[in-house]
């Protein structure tokens, strides 16, 4: 008798969403790479004798074993992060089939989990009339956006997931993950890889199943939608730029009046940009400094060498005597050899108790949400102007100032594959706390530095925003 083997590399896996009323409504094709799991263990309990020896010198040994419950699946696997943008024509496949000027919406093969991750997952599948819509999900034509706003919830979203063993066969081998949630997903930034997101997750039951026809797989032969880890990017705007500088200018000259103009050569500044200043101006209001440690917005840039806040400063006492006074931005330019981010539902499933039968999972809740990253850098020191250097971010968050503020907040976005390249994938954190950085002592001495990233209130769910922007697939 032939013993057929399955091997992973032969594997496909299918992701079931539904729509609000619990009906099946698309199954996703996602790739995997090599090294995905599942499995459900079973727990059980073992009752042993202990007793001293009887008169006859026997002693009993014995033990039983009893099967109490399956543990819940758990299952695990990577992606490749694979942004683009929809053909956005009624054919067989389209992640979204809408005709016409809005038809081209952007997309990710794996935005499903996604989904899942963040909310309801909610789906409702496409048609030449009406976008398809996945829950915590806005896809347009210019990139496709996720948010956590739907995230408070004990119930995350479900769904179930195929392992399709010898996928190409007339008869494969599924097993069915039923009731599939995702705990967490983790993005690696290694400096000479793709672009990936690791999954791993629970599910009440594994069960052998019949493969599921897929209706949502664009893009997922396409060679043109990998993104480049080595092109990531990272920004840091702090949101307190008289502690955390960032980069600093000289300030040269201040003209008051109805509004307050400074003269500051090279100043770099935007309009609406936060700044802080660093150092006493002299000028006061009401006897009391008017600009030295306090933050303003920018509110028109002059040229290059001066600009404007709006503080009618036109009955301020005494005049800037022309130094002694830097502005900083708060910004900090770190270029980065290496990082992560992980993002966690903290998800526990609930298991009866009952003696006398094996018992099965009931289903979830979720935990606090937690979402936090590390990065590396080189330990950079310019030596014509050290501002925003990642030395000088070591040297500010140790400083005196620093070490009396319990809580810090820096705006820190990572691009993955470039600033404006497509593809590519965005990470934004708004109000990230960071921890001090930490040496490493290599060939090239480097800094490490680890954050949370927090929302602006402790039951908001604004800590973090997700944003793809793809290309047409080229096949």
């Amino acid at each position: 008798m032939a013993t057929n083997l399955f091997f992973s590399r032969d594997t496909k896996v299918y992701i079931e969403l539904f729509n609000s009323s619990g009906a099946s409504t698309g199954v996703f094709e996602v790739p995997v790479l090599d090294g995905f799991s599942f499995s459900q263990a079973q727990n059980s309990t073992e009752v042993t004798l202990a007793e001293m020896e009887n008169s006859a010198g026997v002693s009993k040994r014995g033990r039983r074993v009893f099967n109490d419950s399956l543990a819940p699946v758990e299952w695990s696997f990577a992606t490749y992060v694979r942004p683009f943008e929809s053909a956005g024509e009624d054919v067989a496949g389209n992640a979204n089939k809408r005709t016409g000027t809005n038809g081209h919406t952007q997309h990710a093969v794996e935005e499903a989990l996604w989904a899942m991750f963040v909310g309801a997952a909610d789906y409702t599948a496409t048609t030449t009339s009406a976008d398809a819509t996945l829950t915590g999900i806005t896809s347009d034509s210019t990139d496709m956006d996720i948010d956590f706003s739907n995230s408070n919830k004990s119930l995350l979203g479900v769904g179930n997931i195929y392992f399709s063993l010898s996928d190409a066969d007339a008869n494969p081998k599924v097993y069915k993950c039923t009731d599939a949630v995702v705990n967490e997903a983790s993005l690696d930034f290694d400096i000479d890889g793709i672009a990936t997101i690791n999954w791993s997750g629970f599910a009440s039951t594994l069960v052998e199943s019949s493969k599921p026809t897929r209706t949502v797989f664009e893009g997922i032969n396409a060679t043109n939608n990998y993104i480049r880890n080595r092109l990531t990017q990272l920004t840091i705007d702090s949101a307190d730029p008289v502690t955390f500088p960032g980069n600093q200018t000289n300030v040269t000259g201040i003209t008051k009046g109805s509004t307050t103009s400074f003269a500051a050569t090279g100043h770099g500044l935007s309009v609406g940009d936060s700044i802080g200043f660093i150092g006493d101006t002299g000028i006061t209001d009401s006897g009391t400094e008017a600009f030295g440690g306090l933050t303003f917005t920018v509110a028109s840039v002059t040229d290059a060498d001066n600009f404007v806040v709006n503080v009618n400063s036109s009955g301020f006492a005494n005049s800037y005597g022309g130094s002694g006074t830097s502005v900083g931005d708060g910004v900090y330019s770190l270029t980065l050899t290496g990082g992560s981010v992980t993002m966690t539902n903290n998800i526990t499933y609930l298991t009866p108790e009952t003696i006398g039968s094996v018992n099965t999972p009931i289903g979830h809740v979720s935990g606090a949400r937690s979402i936090s990253g590390a990065f590396t850098c080189y330990l950079a020191f310019d030596t014509s102007d050290n501002d925003g250097t990642s030395t000088d971010f070591f040297n500010d968050m140790t400083s005196a100032t620093a070490k009396t503020k319990v809580v810090n907040s820096f705006a820190t976005t990572f691009k993955v594959g470039g600033a404006s390249a497509t593809p590519r994938l965005e990470l934004a954190f708004p109000t990230a706390h960071f921890e001090i950085p930490a040496h490493a002592i290599e060939d090239v001495i480097s800094v490490e530095t680890t954050f949370q990233a927090l929302p602006s209130t402790i039951d908001s769910t604004n800590e973090a925003t997700i944003k793809y922007v793809g290309t047409t697939p080229d096949v």
